[in-house]
């Protein structure tokens, strides 16, 4: 029954901590165009090398 007495405390702790967790994001515009973060990773333009070819300068 004790551990009651201290598990109590740590749990609103917790509680308290998401809640100011939350509103830090919410204030920070961490919530605004969430489908753009997705997006870009197929929207990545990857440089393309152009292959090398081969020399058909043969001298017969």
């Amino acid at each position: 029954m004790s551990v009651i007495y201290a598990l109590i405390p740590v749990a609103i702790l917790f509680v308290i901590l998401a809640v100011v967790i939350f509103f830090w994001a919410v204030r920070s515009n961490q919530f605004e165009d969430i489908e753009r973060q997705g997006m870009t990773i197929l929207m990545d333009d990857d440089d393309v090398k152009e292959q090398e070819k081969p020399n058909d300068d043969r001298s017969d």
